[in-house]
């Protein structure tokens, strides 16, 4: 049976994509990093965008159950109705008049793409998720902290205002080859925080898949459903690809960071706050 919903057909895409032929899952890729674009374009429109043939993305659609691509299509309609906001009307307008050509408006239109990108975070994220991440960060013994090569400002933030928060926190950076010895450092009751992107660094997604099998609770924030970081993780942030490959933004990632510093200081003065209310309770 076919998906109804959005998030059912997320599920289906990515259950469905390690058996898909390649040019298949270039289209699955495609169908959760622009979703908007699958939703208002032709089969043709589609297809010229994700480099794939149009009998290609009639196939794709075949392959999750659905008679054709216009019955997929409503589904991602539907989700694009269902949350548009005065933040696409923006973009729309500011994308009509095409991509930058001058350095004038190269930050315009990085402004532009960074709007688009925190409207496609706020759409994706589930409260549910950030609870459970906040409250895995609040119950860690320690709290490991391991990203690499671009991601690597995110994973620094993080050990930085965790550590503000009085969590015993520890950025894994690998200086002076160091990093095995760190990792062998984490203990049952630790969580560790991998954020990687595409490409995905290997040494991190290496140590997720270790700590995993070793019990402990990793928690990942990455960009796609087919992240090889997702089968590790207790809780997996998926952010969505963002801007172009050259200057992929950090914008989301940074937010996303951002709102889990916040969510488990939150939670962390909810704890401070019981044993008061006890104690003025009893007196």
């Amino acid at each position: 049976m076919s998906a109804a919903t959005f998030d059912e057909l997320k599920e289906a895409i990515a259950g469905a994509y390690p058996a898909l032929p390649k040019q298949l899952q270039r289209i699955a890729r495609f169908a959760l990093d622009k979703p908007d674009e699958l939703a208002l374009g032709t089969v043709a429109a589609v297809a010229e965008s994700a480099g794939v043939q149009p009998s290609a993305m009639i196939r794709f659609a075949n392959a999750l159950d659905y008679a054709g691509f216009s019955q997929m299509q409503q589904v991602f309609r539907g989700h694009l109705v269902e949350r548009s906001t005065s933040y696409r009307d923006r973009i729309a307008q500011l994308r009509k008049s095409g991509r930058p050509s001058g350095e004038g408006r190269v930050l315009h239109q990085f402004v532009g793409d960074a709007i688009a990108e925190l409207g496609q975070l706020d759409d994706s994220i589930r409260q549910a998720d950030l609870h459970a991440a906040a409250m895995l960060l609040c119950r860690a013994e320690r709290v490991h902290v391991l990203a690499q090569r671009r991601a690597f400002p995110i994973a620094a933030y993080l050990a930085y205002a965790l550590g503000q928060l009085e969590l015993r926190t520890h950025l894994l950076d690998g200086v002076g080859g160091m990093l095995a010895n760190g990792l062998r450092g984490i203990a049952p009751r630790d969580v560790l925080v991998v954020t990687s992107f595409h490409s995905y660094s290997p040494e991190v997604v290496d140590a997720a898949v270790a700590a995993h099998r070793s019990g402990i609770a990793v928690l990942a924030i990455t960009d796609s459903a087919f992240s090889p970081l997702k089968p590790a993780a207790r809780v997996c942030f998926e952010i969505g690809g963002g801007s172009e490959p050259a200057f992929r933004s950090l914008v989301a990632p940074f937010c996303l960071a951002q709102a889990l510093v916040v969510g488990v200081g939150h939670r962390l003065a909810e704890v401070a706050a019981k044993p008061r209310r006890r104690n003025g309770a009893a007196s």
